[in-house]
């Protein structure tokens, strides 16, 4: 049976709660399989969009597709993941992209919550933003 790391289930109602969109970008040589746990885990219908494709496929089409789908425009998502390549090549479109090492924690959300408020503070000429 598939599981959820142990402070997701409660960040996802979390965010749910407050209106707060949420898509999945992953990257599986079993989709259908990922599709699957996702429904096990009653959680499918949390997303607004569920971008899984086959191990090929590169992170930035996930965002593309989600972008095109929801109209949320790359600096108003924020974006957690465990591969440095994919951090950097979304961190690159604009996104807010936060390095996790064993899942999405309460730390990690809060710092993904943080630089998400940093990178969103419109830069004034000569001026620092404000931490």
């Amino acid at each position: 049976m598939p599981s959820l790391y142990p402070h997701a289930k409660g960040i996802l109602y979390a965010l749910k709660d407050k209106g707060i969109k949420v898509a999945i970008a992953s990257r599986s040589p079993t989709s259908d399989i990922a599709k699957t746990f996702f429904k096990k885990l009653e959680i499918e219908s949390m997303f607004v969009a569920k971008e899984i494709f086959s191990s090929w496929t590169h992170k930035t089409e996930h965002f593309q597709r989600i972008k095109q789908r929801t109209g949320i425009p790359y600096n108003s998502m924020l974006f957690f993941d465990d591969e440095d390549r994919n951090i950097e090549s979304v961190s690159g479109m604009g996104v807010t992209s936060i390095l996790v090492e064993n899942g999405v924690n309460l730390d990690a959300f809060k710092l993904g919550l943080t630089e998400f408020v940093q990178n969103s503070v419109p830069s004034t000429s000569g001026k620092e933003k404000p931490t």
